[in-house]
């Protein structure tokens, strides 16, 4: 008899799925750590990338990165594949299912109907796992959802292949072996290194903390360059990315935070903790740069706070960050 799948909620969708797929394996890891170690965090402003019209801001790695690097790092066997058509999409996730290896799906939210309506939008980087099926329907853990939910075939084939930026194209993801013992310290080591590294040296203006000037200089110029209403769509996906899709809050800056936390405490290392409070500071920084956002986006040409303090203060957050990934960095293993 397969081995019964539990359900965990977490705060953002890939390293949740990541945790929960783990702890299936006998392997006790944490969301927070699970991002940590997958160099989860990171920023990305790509004004000519744009989706529905708007351009495209992240805060954290590609999709299927953190799934990738926490495999690598800690010597995890995986299948991952994309797909050209459906049907092969489907066949092959219905393969592993009947294996009883428990599946990590991308796909987009909106056409999961399980999902409360406010939060079904065009976002194609979701991240999910399908466990079994029940009938035709395939039984779903979605780690953003407090219970166990199910779908239909038809549904699951427009979520796995709907159109825009990124196209998931049927990609899928399992576990396929796990080594005796996990070496939590090296894959802490090295996720630290790699998340300094891609935060302070990527040489592109659109990546890393140079992205977050490059965002602050472009808010700078909304009210100059698009109608008001555009501003606040342009603005508004901005905190939403940050928020809602940078789940935890303050675009994954708390939860990163709870991996120096939580790291800090595995390797009895106090200068980690240190950090830890520095950038749950610094995510502080953020989330009161959304809610001023928010002021503008809802009280207009009110005088309230304009974009150029809005500018100002992300510069700010992006000013601290680069002190902090500087001194991160530079920490002796």
């Amino acid at each position: 008899m397969d081995k019964e799948f539990k359900h965990y909620q977490h705060a953002h969708c890939e390293s949740g799925v990541t945790a929960n797929m783990l702890r299936h394996e006998g392997i006790d890891i944490s969301e927070p750590m699970a991002f940590g170690i997958g160099s989860g965090i990171f920023f990305g402003h790509l004004p000519f990338l744009k989706v529905g019209g708007i351009p495209g801001t992240t805060y954290r790695l590609w999709p299927g990165a953190i799934f990738k690097k926490v495999a690598n790092r800690l010597d995890i066997k995986v299948h991952t594949e994309k797909f050209s058509s459906p049907a092969n999409a489907m066949k092959a996730l219905d393969t592993a299912l009947a294996e009883g290896r428990p599946t990590g799906i991308l796909g987009s939210v909106f056409y999961l109907p399980y999902l409360p309506e406010a939060f079904r939008f065009h976002f194609n980087a979701h991240n999910f796992i399908a466990y079994g099926k029940q009938g035709s329907k395939y039984l779903i853990s979605d780690p953003i959802m407090e219970g166990l939910s199910d779908i239909t075939p038809e549904d699951l084939v427009k979520a796995r292949f709907a159109k825009g930026t990124p196209e998931p194209r049927g990609f899928m993801y399992y576990i396929t072996g796990t080594p005796k013992q996990i070496n939590l310290a090296a894959g802490i080591e090295k996720g630290i290194k790699q998340t300094c590294n891609f935060m302070l040296n990527t040489p592109l203006p659109w990546f890393g903390n140079s992205a977050i000037f490059l965002l602050a200089n472009r808010i700078k110029d909304y009210p100059h360059k698009l109608p008001p209403r555009k501003a606040a769509l342009y603005l508004g996906n901005v905190i939403r990315m940050q928020e809602e899709i940078g789940t935890g809050g303050a675009g994954f800056r708390y939860l990163y935070a709870a991996f120096l936390q939580e790291a800090g405490i595995h390797l009895r290392r106090d200068d980690l903790q240190e950090f830890s409070a520095q950038l749950t500071k610094i995510g502080d920084g953020w989330r009161n740069f959304a809610y001023n956002a928010a002021r503008i986006m809802k009280v207009r040409n009110t005088g309230v706070v304009s974009y150029d303090e809005l500018s100002a203060l992300l510069r700010v957050c992006g000013e601290e960050e680069k002190i902090f990934f500087t001194n991160l960095g530079k920490l002796k293993w």
